[in-house]
């Protein structure tokens, strides 16, 4: 069988779950009840999956939400991680024979993985070091002496530990200040002070390397910056990561190093002797060859790690807003899959997705085929009672839908965006589900159905195909598989499943299911027909009372034969629906949607040891509207009259669609292939850190432009300029009249790196 592109089902793992010694660490970090977390671990231990947490055992858990739950998991897992590096550490030190009661209290307070590596440090074993072969020659009592900084010659008292390796004073004070190093090094005080200076006042700084400014251009604002650890958002230290590692920028981590060294100084230094001079030099040697390159690989890590984190954030949410996209519903469908010189791709789609015809047309370039391709269109239109057009927004996309409405049908036209229809069409689930067809009726069929349903057809591509989040090559590819995978999980258990429709690729995110069982789903529905009812599910090969369990509530049976089939209420809870419609006196199935009886139900006659208000309540929304769908109705969308970046002028306020949110800027489609960017500063005429506060994926909004870069292909846009009063009375699709003032603005870097549009009145 043929895996997921890229989602693989998400298991929890038992392991960590298990884990609920550190419950209360776990309630005082999230600040959340100790019982709740409790309940959680052993939900996940039980093998339960978060959504099902989140919408079926909201009375155990005080109604944690899946953020929380999946914190909960999370944090388990590292204070699991913490608890076996602490044990390792300390039964490392034990055999070592240097434990003592004061070193066991100091392991015992850590409470980072910081503190516990700094305490280890000295134990820790290391290839042979300076400081291990001057202790080897016998200079740790020159060391010790210089630490004292009493008065008398070092040069002196050096003389006294020459041997046939050591043969003079300057040999035996170089090995005793690597010994002090070393010292200086390890304090576990001295790194803690260090690394609370690196986080306050510590900056990132780079700069171009020599011979590299042209291979680099893209990096151009990085060619020489500094920003402080604690400010530099994630986009930009992602930018500085990727210069670094392409080899173009000279990256570096570091606070003001006289700062550092007269910190470390007041720990050690205790007089003005000559040997304090020998330790001052010990010290520096330390901070320079020792301290500052660890804790600067270090701070690397933890502003990756975060960067990561962010960027991670940023892709899921941008990915839960795409597969929660507004869908057309059962519709016939005409799609297109425009092309130039290659023509356009016609498939139809019947309202349950299947292909019914495929065709080609020449719109564009072949005007002599234009009639041909008009009457096809007419002929497909009323042959299979067409409902709706998908066209593609790639090339030709715009020209393809003023052809089909210049054809006066009146039927909706729909753009839809076709990032990743392609990586689809090319895939080894497009070559299962149409192995007689080519890669453009598979491409045109993915935009029809993307129309009808864009959740069901999302999950079949790998989402970094999509175009939805920032820096996402960069970023811990594991852990974004990871929290990809839990937000489709969640979104597809969000808006629920049609158990006879759904094909295998959408039933594998289903609470409990996975890619096998759902094989097995698909299978047994071919074999005996349309499941009647949720109980036909254990019949299913390998889907067992767990997995029933798990999955039942997120799958729905339309015209089941028990009417709560069809419902988000959970099987567990169907005899106390039925209570329900007995004390109102109607049946279950006319209790569905009736205001007038529902009005009449006391949930609280209802609660019992197993069942609670959170449930109740739940019971009663799905009896108001069962099966609802979360999702928003799909609405038509207009484009200015421009289609192409040359069409474009500054000053002009056109509609655009919300394609992609960063934490540097929104980009907007307004309809000439290239998307436009509104940088954070340009949308709210409040101050906003976030794009995020202000908008959604797919909003529509209005945008003026500010800058068109047409050799770079870039365009600038804002929206609170649009909205601005001055702005409104420009009329839409015009540039301002000569003479008259229009903004000033920066030229814009590149999207890659941190996009600067400050604009000067």
């Amino acid at each position: 069988m043929e895996e997921l592109p890229i989602f693989a089902h998400f298991k929890i793992s038992n392991n960590i779950a298990m884990h609920t010694t550190h419950s209360k660490i776990i309630a005082q970090k999230l600040g959340l009840a100790e019982k709740g977390i409790l309940t959680v671990l052993e939900l996940l231990g039980e093998g339960a999956t978060i959504p099902f947490i989140a919408r079926y055992r909201k009375d155990q858990t005080g109604a944690l939400d899946e953020v929380q739950i999946q914190q909960i998991q999370e944090e388990a897992k590292f204070q699991q991680e913490f608890s076996d590096r602490k044990a390792f550490i300390e039964k490392t030190i034990t055999e070592q024979g240097k434990m003592s009661e004061e070193l066991q209290r100091k392991i015992d307070k850590a409470i980072t993985i910081n503190e516990l590596e700094d305490i280890y440090l000295p134990y820790k074993p290391k290839r042979k070091t300076k400081a291990q072969t001057a202790r080897e020659n016998g200079l740790e009592p020159l060391a010790l002496w210089l630490l004292e900084q009493k008065e008398g010659n070092p040069e002196t008292e050096a003389a006294a530990y020459l041997n046939d390796t050591v043969t003079d004073p300057m040999a035996a004070l170089q090995g005793a200040r690597d010994i002090i190093a070393e010292t200086v090094n390890e304090n576990a005080l001295v790194r803690a002070k260090m690394r609370k200076l690196f986080e306050q006042t510590a900056t990132v700084q780079s700069k171009v390397l020599t011979g590299q400014e042209a291979a680099g251009a893209k990096y151009k604002d990085y060619f020489e910056f500094s920003e402080p650890v604690s400010k530099i958002p994630s986009h930009r230290m992602l930018a500085v990561m990727r210069g670094f590692m392409e080899g173009i920028l000279k990256m570096n981590i570091t606070p003001e190093e006289e700062t550092a060294l007269a910190t470390i100084e007041e720990d050690y230094l205790k007089g003005n002797s000559t040997a304090t001079e020998q330790v001052k030099k010990a010290i520096r040697d330390a901070y320079r060859r020792l301290l500052q390159p660890s804790l600067e690989s270090e701070f690397r890590m933890e502003l990756k790690i975060k960067s990561d984190e962010e960027a991670i954030t940023v892709f899921a949410e941008n990915l839960r807003q795409l597969l929660l996209s507004s869908p057309l519903g059962s519709k016939r469908i005409i799609a297109i899959d425009p092309g130039y010189r290659t023509g356009c791709k016609v498939v139809v789609i019947d309202d349950k997705g299947d292909l019914l015809h495929n065709d080609l047309i020449y719109v564009h370039e072949k005007n002599y085929k234009l009639n041909e391709a008009e009457n096809t269109i007419r002929s497909l239109v009323q042959k299979h009672q067409i409902e709706a057009f998908a066209i593609g927004d790639g090339t030709a996309g715009r020209e393809t839908e003023q052809f089909v409405k210049n054809l006066q049908l009146a039927l909706p036209i729909f753009l839809v965006n076709e990032d990743g229809a392609s990586v689809y069409s090319a895939s080894p689930t497009a070559r299962e589900e149409f192995p007689d067809y080519d890669v453009t009726v598979r491409g045109a069929v993915s935009i029809g159905r993307r129309l009808m349903d864009p959740l069901a057809e999302l999950v079949k591509i790998d989402p970094k195909s999509i175009g939805v989040g920032q820096y996402q090559h960069d970023v811990n590819q594991t852990r974004l598989k990871d929290r990809l995978d839990q937000t489709v999980e969640s979104c597809v258990n969000a808006v629920g499943v049609n158990l006879n429709t759904a094909g295998k690729h959408l039933l594998a995110y289903v609470s409990g299911i996975g890619a096998n069982v759902a094989e097995n789903i698909v299978k047994y529905r071919s074999e005996n027909g349309q499941f009647a009812n949720r109980k036909d599910l254990l019949k299913v090969p390998r889907l067992g009372n767990k997995a029933y369990e798990q999955c039942a509530g997120f799958l729905r049976i339309k015209n089941a034969t028990h009417p709560l089939d069809a419902s988000g209420v959970h099987p567990e809870a169907y005899h106390i629906v039925e209570q329900m419609a007995k004390d109102t006196q109607v049946a279950v199935a006319e209790l569905i949607g009736n205001e007038q009886a529902i009005k009449q139900i006391a949930i609280q006659k209802y609660v019992s040891e197993t069942i609670g208000l959170h449930t109740l309540q739940d019971i009663i929304k799905e009896l108001k509207k069962p099966g609802l769908d979360p999702r928003s109705e799909l609405e038509q969308f207009e484009y200015a009259s421009i289609y192409s970046i040359e069409d474009v002028a500054i000053g002009m306020i056109v509609p655009g669609i919300v394609t992609n949110l960063t934490r540097f800027g929104a980009f907007v489609d307004i309809g000439v292939k290239q998307d436009g960017l509104v940088h954070v500063s340009e949308i709210a005429h409040q101050y906003i850190s976030d794009p995020s506060e202000a908008l959604k994926l797919n909003d529509k909004v209005m945008v003026l432009v500010t800058e068109v870069d047409l050799s770079r292909k870039r365009i600038a846009l804002s929206i609170k300029q649009a909205q601005a009063p001055g702005a409104a009375a420009t009329k839409k699709n015009q540039a301002p009249k000569k003479g008259t003032s229009e903004p000033k603005h920066e030229t814009m870097a590149d999207a890659l790196s941190h996009l600067k549009n400050r604009f000067k009145k």
